[in-house]
């Protein structure tokens, strides 16, 4: 079998397409044949080595979480699913490996595909979806008639995110680059504006500042906020998580697996209520040069790269 892994932290040129012998599924595992997966920034932190004291320090380290396949076989345990299922969900972080044609996840993060969905579109899902709706729900308690800002309304969970909130009832506003303020429009989100806005013109108004870039000051998402309210972060590092732990509104965050989230994310997807668009799809054997293209250039832009089988 092959994927695409590194033997040492460092940038894409460390990334290899090689053979690999995948284990069998373990007690809670099942291991799926894949048939596309999806880049996301956080690939490429665990890979330079960010995320190493989550991750741990083995080599060789598979690379990609988020997927859609066939189950081909199953782990002592397992009752949710057997061979011959179509799925969809993520990788454990400690061993990542969606870029395979095998791959090799825990239970807990994966749910049944719905058949709406292309495996394509299943694998743009997972960690902007359970992010987005964990954010909302869980961290922000955003409720119908309330407002949030999205710094970053176009992103992966920028987007998403603006999509479950109006689904539920609350009013969005968000910052994206000023070339793509009309498809921010269409999307619903009203006010946008660009990521060099003047907070003042919006103090005050929004009830969950949600930084999805991780780029916003202090002092711009307070002012942004309404008595009373919250801001999240999903970009963390040790700094943000020691602001996170001081009294205030301030909080950042990582979606955590979970089969619930998942499936309701789906679900919403398959109903047309959810869209991740989709910027480029490229065979396993074009992966490292598309990846490379991604994280150097930030090309394609407007939707994921899917990485499929081929």
């Amino acid at each position: 079998m092959k994927r695409v892994q590194y033997h040492r932290y460092g940038g894409p040129e460390v990334l290899r397409l090689e053979e690999f012998e995948p284990p069998d599924p373990g007690r809670g595992e099942i291991l799926v044949r894949m048939r596309a997966a999806a880049a996301n920034a956080m690939d490429w932190k665990m890979r330079n080595g960010e995320m190493r004291l989550m991750t741990g320090r083995t080599f060789p380290r598979g690379v990609g979480n988020d997927f859609a396949g066939v189950v081909v076989a199953v782990g002592a345990g397992v009752t949710r699913f057997r061979a011959g299922d179509a799925v969809l969900g993520g990788t454990n972080l400690r061993t990542p490996g969606a870029f395979a044609e095998l791959v090799l996840a825990p239970e807990k993060s994966v749910a049944i595909k719905p058949a709406e969905l292309s495996f394509e579109q299943a694998a743009a899902l997972p960690v902007v979806g359970v992010t987005a709706v964990q954010a909302l729900r869980d961290r922000g308690k955003l409720r119908s008639g309330q407002a949030v800002f999205i710094n970053g309304c176009l992103g992966g969970v920028g987007r998403a995110a603006a999509q479950l909130a109006l689904a539920s009832g609350a009013s969005v506003g968000g910052s994206c680059r000023s070339t793509t303020e009309d498809e921010a429009r269409e999307l619903g989100i009203d006010p946008v504006v660009g990521f060099d806005f003047d907070p003042a013109r919006l103090a005050g108004r929004f009830d969950l500042v949600f930084d999805t870039a991780g780029t916003l000051s202090a002092a711009t998402a307070r002012t942004l906020l309404r008595p009373g309210g919250r801001i999240l972060d999903i970009v963390p590092s040790a700094s943000k998580f020691a602001r996170s732990a001081l009294p205030g509104p301030y909080s950042v965050m990582m979606g955590r697996p979970s089969p619930d989230d998942l499936g309701e994310v789906a679900g919403m997807a398959a109903r047309g209520r959810l869209r991740v668009p989709i910027a480029r799809t490229v065979a396993l054997p074009d992966a490292i040069a598309a990846l490379t293209e991604l994280e150097r250039h930030r090309t394609p832009r407007g939707g994921k790269l899917i990485i499929t089988a081929g």
